[in-house]
């Protein structure tokens, strides 16, 4: 009896799994197919959310079956039709729907896959536009694309997030909602809005992987979980896109960041800045993706974006054998381009940074004190962190002691502030 349990118990946990892993492999196919099937988005993402729901008691049961992903887009077709028959919406496309399912019974083809191979990456690529829509916040599609397209349930967005899970489940029903209200079509946008919502897409890719290599809060650095999402959501946005430059550049980006990751951290989790770090620990691998990516956006379009130069900066540190064998010249110069396509205060912090390895801390120094009057800087760790370390390469250690305990006042993450606090200590 007690060996007749237990091995219940195993088959439900590989069941459990078998669910798990294949909704987070095929999750955005069977939303955007039941998108498609249906007209609506969130009809859909309910649907394959019910799917899932039934998925979890039926295959420890049952066992999985032959071909999972095709029998979740099933069963999410088969409540479609459930749900336009309760409302008495006989209308041609429940029709349609009807006849699809008959036909696959009747040719006992129902273990196959369900849609067009074809229309596959149209599905996924009309997801991510419709995730991060322009009448949607950040925040809401940074939780949109991580649920219909990366295939996060709300607790692990919430993790990622660092938000509780109703906050999470709040921003997607606020979501759904916006997009009802602002009757967005689930569809790849015509080609004169593609390049504007595009933008919006790479944004939340971006900010999803910033945050996961630079976590602002927290108790860890680098929080892999994210920082991977959006590395997968990047490399499919690539393959969706094979033309578009920035599509190439923001995923050479990540590979050449996420390249860095091995060397960032001390067993204790403190950061180690980039001039103490093993470069033998880089990952060699995304090294190579990464610059291949690079290298295929510089085939296209009439030069590189912002994600795109950001990248030819990530290169140059990745190529260099030490700190001191890097083009600290030649990343002043990108830094420079960057600005001119993106500038921000950030942009300028980081120019000059590399300023003061190229040319010394001296020269660096009133860049930086002329973005002390910024009001998105005041609030942040960064602009006294840079201070206080040109500070201390001049020799004014009082002043820099001052900065450097600004910066810890003002960081929010645990690793980072213990990192300045080692700078502190140093200085005596």
């Amino acid at each position: 009896m007690g060996e007749a349990v237990g091995d219940a118990a195993v088959v439900g946990r590989a069941s459990r799994d078998a669910v798990a892993a294949v909704w987070r492999i095929e999750s955005a196919r069977i939303v955007g197919a039941l998108a498609r099937y249906t007209g609506d988005f969130a009809l859909a993402e309910d649907l394959a959310q019910e799917a899932l729901a039934e998925a979890l008691v039926t295959w420890p049961r049952d066992g999985v079956p032959r071909n999972p992903a095709a029998w979740l887009l099933t069963v999410g077709r088969r409540r479609a039709i459930d749900g336009f028959r309760r409302r008495a919406a006989r209308d041609d496309r429940y029709a349609l729907l009807a006849h699809e399912i008959w036909e696959d019974a009747r040719s006992g083809q129902s273990g196959e896959i369900l849609w067009d191979p074809d229309q596959i990456d149209d599905d996924i690529l009309a997801l991510m536009f419709i995730s991060c829509h322009p009448a949607l916040s950040r925040e809401a599609r940074i939780a949109l694309t991580l649920r219909v397209v990366a295939g996060l349930a709300s607790d692990e967005i919430a993790r990622a997030c660092l938000v509780p899970t109703a906050t999470v489940q709040a921003r997607i029903t606020r979501a759904k909602k916006a997009l009802a209200e602002a009757s967005a079509t689930f569809e790849v946008p015509p080609a004169g809005e593609r390049a504007q919502r595009l933008g919006s897409v790479l944004n939340v890719i971006y900010v999803i992987f910033t945050e996961g290599s630079s976590a602002t809060s927290g108790a860890s650095l680098i929080r892999l979980d994210m920082a991977s999402e959006a590395l997968r959501l990047a490399r499919m946005l690539a393959r969706l896109m094979p033309g578009s430059a920035e599509a190439h550049g923001l995923l050479a980006l990540l590979e050449l960041t996420a390249a860095r990751f091995p060397a960032r951290t001390r067993p204790d989790g403190r950061p180690v800045l980039l001039d103490q770090q093993d470069r033998r620990r880089w990952d060699q691998g995304a090294i190579r993706r990464g610059r291949s990516a690079l290298a295929h956006a510089q085939t296209l379009g009439r030069g590189l974006g912002p994600y795109g130069v950001q990248a030819a900066i990530a290169q140059c540190h990745a190529v260099a054998s030490s700190i001191d064998e890097t083009d600290w010249q030649r990343i002043v110069e990108l830094y420079e381009t960057l600005a001119r396509l993106a500038p921000s205060p950030i942009v300028e912090l980081n120019r000059a940074v590399a300023v003061s390895m190229a040319r010394g801390p001296a020269a660096a120094l009133p860049m930086v004190e002329a973005l002390a009057t910024d009001a998105g800087l005041a609030r942040s760790h960064l602009l006294p962190s840079v201070r206080g370390e040109l500070l201390a390469r001049l020799g004014r250690d009082g002043e820099a002691r001052a900065e450097l305990s600004r910066a810890i006042e003002l960081c929010g993450n645990e690793q980072e502030r213990g990192g300045l606090e080692d700078k502190l200590a140093a200085l005596g």
